[in-house]
């Protein structure tokens, strides 16, 4: 599943950027250092597997329906292009794995241990990296997840979306409720601790009790990480088709809004962290993959239609791109076979663009923003010089929405629920002040200069491709 969540961040920075009258991608006046890209040495994998075994009613994710697959052709093009893109990077360890689709759980353990032993041979993977497996109910039983086990997976997202044979049915799903307790049983078997659970909310016709009896059902299953998504009607679905065309209702906003919160409250009061906008963990079961992400570290995309964020420094890069490898799987591996890779669009990205993805996907997370983070893509302005001065976002810190403080620049309880409305304001405020000189009292600003002296600390909020989806799989 692709990350709902960075959706309408990516449109927030998109309408920062034409709209709201601020510099959009310029530099600014006067030479601005060029930000120092974060742990260089180090990246996390995303691998795709992008076929499934039918296309479920609100899924517009880059995935195929196809009669057979060829999985040793497609096994050899992935292992061959993350060996290519790990040697471009010149990535000396990877943190993480994560394979995504489409249904990876559809591929074979042999495939899993191939990718890996490849990521292994081209850098290091440490013993202890996590490495994560989605996988649909259908796909999930006691055999196959041991094999994948076996093969080196050491964590389970579960796309149950629903524990509603009606809104099962109504999503397109090609499990039973029945089947997925049986599923994520044996996951929590095999993968103690490590097993995640996907949630779907705000379905047509979805009450607010409904939603409730399955918040509580799926309490009783799950293991110590719950995903939680709000379905998002997409253009060419089916179920878009029948709410647009009037077949079925429109959840109403408020009742959303109420969903959500319902959902904060009843996890929170069951031991979870609400640690991201749309992830809960209990236990310290945090998905590092995916912190990864919303910490603005590399990664490295592998597989039809996935994407990258990383310095190719084999090329004599310095600057940070944005990569997206081709959508359509036969076309991808044609390149791959032909040029080791199937990198289909890459563009540099500018300091300032840099910067707004560490604003919209860190504010995402119950860190927030950290001073050293930020130092590291903004060395001569400082947190505190762009958002500790008179505008939006010191109006948000007043109003309760946000703070800055010697831990960085956070969302409060209530700011995280309205991350969305908050976010293109003050992408806003960054770029003005991008624009304007810098005063030479921001200069040099390290990150232990914090406002109050205070130490770094965090608070208590919340796929796989690219701008369109950095969250990956099913958290």
């Amino acid at each position: 599943m692709a990350a709902r969540g960075w959706r309408p961040v990516a449109a927030a920075i998109a309408a920062a950027r034409s709209g709201g009258g601020g510099p959009g991608r310029g530099p600014g006046p006067g030479p601005r250092p060029r930000p120092k890209p974060a742990a260089p040495a180090t990246a996390v994998l995303y691998v795709h597997w992008p076929y499934c075994r039918k296309r479920c009613s609100y899924c517009n994710f880059n995935k195929y329906v196809v009669p057979a697959v060829d999985e040793a052709a497609v096994r050899a093009c992935l292992v061959r292009e993350a060996r290519t893109l790990l040697h471009l990077s010149q990535v000396q360890s990877v943190t993480s794995v994560f394979f995504g689709g489409g249904t990876p759980s559809l591929a074979s353990p042999r495939t899993i241990a191939a990718v890996l032993e490849a990521v292994a041979g081209a850098a290091h993977l440490p013993v202890s990296a996590e490495v994560t497996l989605e996988a649909n109910p259908g796909s999930a039983d006691t055999p196959r997840l041991a094999g994948f086990r076996e093969a080196g997976v050491n964590r389970l997202s579960i796309g149950v979306q629903s524990l509603d044979d009606a809104e099962l049915r109504l999503l397109g799903r090609e499990h039973t409720a029945a089947e997925t307790q049986g599923a994520v049983e044996a996951a929590r078997g095999l993968f103690p601790g490590r097993t995640s659970i996907d949630l779907l909310f705000g379905l047509p016709g979805q009450s607010r009790d409904a939603w409730a009896r399955g918040l509580e059902a799926a309490l009783g299953l799950c293991d110590d990480h719950v995903s939680l998504y709000q379905l998002t009607l997409e253009r060419g679905t089916a179920l878009a088709a029948q709410v647009w065309g009037g077949a079925l209702p429109v959840p109403p906003q408020d009742l959303l809004a109420d969903m959500y919160q319902t959902a904060r409250a009843v996890l929170v009061a069951a031991g979870f962290r609400h640690y991201e906008v749309s992830n809960f963990a209990r236990k310290g079961a945090l998905s590092t993959h995916n912190l990864s992400y919303w910490r603005a570290e590399q990664y490295i995309g592998v597989g039809p239609g996935a994407h990258g964020r990383f310095v190719p420094r084999r090329e004599g890069g310095c600057s940070r791109e944005a990569r997206v490898q081709t959508l359509e799987p036969d076309a991808w591996m044609r390149e791959v076979q032909s040029r080791g890779h199937g990198t289909r669009r890459r563009v540099v990205l500018s300091p300032l663009e840099q910067l707004e993805e560490v604003l919209a996907l860190g504010l995402r997370t119950d860190e927030g923003i950290t001073h050293e983070r930020w130092g590291q893509f903004c060395p001569h302005l400082s947190l505190e010089a762009v958002f500790g001065v008179p505008g939006e976002a010191k109006d948000l810190q007043q109003q309760g929405w946000l703070v800055l403080d010697g831990g960085g620049l956070r969302c409060t309880w209530e700011g995280l629920a309205l991350l969305d409305s908050l976010l293109p304001d003050l992408l806003c405020q960054l770029q003005h002040r991008w624009a304007l000189p810098v005063a030479p009292s921001h200069l040099g600003r390290g990150p232990e200069e914090k406002p109050d002296g205070g130490q770094g600390r965090w608070r208590g909020r919340g796929e796989h491709n690219g701008l369109a989806g950095v969250v990956s799989g099913g958290e």
